[in-house]
């Protein structure tokens, strides 16, 4: 595959090596810095960039017919958008909060557990989550994906960043520390003990590979995917 990579700092380039690794070609790099360039000769498009570029990235994408894969979050307010633009264009597009093979498997186990804890009022769910000082957003998207089944299934009204004494409220706690790739926890706490369930990445290699793997997924496929399309889960 020739693949365009939009965003090439720390991510960026762990994607480019393992992609070079797998065989393909990054043909194009986009930075912040980047003006004047063409999609031609683009088979996928992975974008890892800033939330304030990464909607006009994939919405070009998407009218110029290149498949694209975004693991940027802090745009998610214009997902639905994106959606139709690529209905619109039947294009392709697959998102993820995180491409790590381990996270979303964790994500799985997430959901089960908050199925298995609903019934038991005396717990209460909360999540934490680690991540390097350069991060712009907070709390992370994969802290708010790993939120979604767990304000279901507590029938809680939102999550929100920081201690709250709302009983309808999940609380996410997020701390920025040096060179953090990301940590993930999820408690449920009670006055006697707690259940903890923990996904600790120890470099960028993993997102990188699954981003990879996401990519040659959606090279020839149409549609709006997500990496439970890409695992089978």
């Amino acid at each position: 595959m020739n693949i365009a990579l939009f965003g090439y700092g720390k991510m960026g380039k762990a994607i480019e090596k393992i992609a070079i690794k797998k065989g393909h070609k990054v043909v194009l790099k986009i930075s912040s810095k980047s003006n004047n360039y063409t999609l031609n000769n683009v088979d996928v498009a992975i974008d890892f960039s800033l939330p304030r570029v990464a909607f006009n990235n994939i919405k070009m994408c998407l009218e110029n017919g290149i498949p694209v894969i975004s693991g940027t979050t802090g745009w998610l307010d214009k997902y639905n958008e994106i959606v139709s633009i690529c209905k619109k264009n039947n294009g392709t597009f697959l998102y993820a909060s995180n491409f790590s093979l381990g996270v979303n498997i964790f994500f799985e186990l997430n959901e089960k557990l908050a199925v298995m804890m609903k019934n038991y009022g005396e717990y209460l769910p909360v999540i934490e989550e680690i991540h390097h000082k350069q991060k712009l957003d907070a709390p992370s998207g994969t802290a708010i994906s790993l939120a979604k089944p767990i304000l279901e299934n507590f029938n809680k009204d939102k999550w929100v960043l920081g201690v709250t004494s709302n009983k309808k409220e999940l609380p996410i706690f997020a701390k920025r520390e040096d060179d953090v790739p990301g940590t993930h926890i999820v408690k449920y706490v009670s006055k006697i003990d707690e259940i903890e369930i923990k996904h600790t990445a120890k470099n960028r290699e993993g997102f990188a590979l699954g981003a990879v793997i996401a990519a040659e997924f959606v090279a020839e496929k149409k549609g709006i995917f997500t990496m439970k399309d890409v695992l089978g889960l």
